[in-house]
């Protein structure tokens, strides 16, 4: 099992989780969770004004042995206007560093982490934290 908690947050609640949502999807292969600005492709979706955002911006895949990766999907600019970072809690994790643009990152068994997007022109951000259940 994955399970994903997203919060949104701007300038003026710096540090606060409103707006926090979640989900969860099986270790099943083939299992798929999605984040960003389009509701019905995604699970958890950030506000519709959030430009810096990708329709889908971040993909969750459940590879063949129940293992998860996550993609940060390639939109249709060259340059995105946002940035990710992804950090690990534990083993050393905890540190942030950046995922790259159209770069995939696996998940840890039984590990726990968070992605954050940030947006390039101003203080917002998005902050999706997981743990994989083993």
């Amino acid at each position: 099992m994955l399970e994903l908690t997203m919060a949104s947050v701007s300038g003026t609640d710096a540090g606060a989780t409103a707006g926090m949502q979640m989900a969860d999807a099986p270790s099943e292969p083939g299992a798929v969770l999605r984040v960003g600005r389009d509701r019905g492709a995604c699970r958890l979706a950030t506000p519709d004004d959030w430009l810096f955002v990708s329709r889908v911006h971040l993909e969750f895949l459940c590879g063949p042995e129940g293992t998860w990766q996550v993609t940060w999907l390639r939109g249709t600019h060259d340059d995105p206007s946002s940035e990710v970072r992804f950090s690990l809690v534990g083993g050393g994790g905890g540190v942030q560093q950046p995922l790259p643009y159209g770069g995939t990152a696996k998940l840890p068994m039984g590990g726990s982490g968070e992605l954050v997007i940030h947006d390039r022109t101003g203080p917002r951000s998005v902050n999706v934290g997981f743990y994989h259940e083993v």
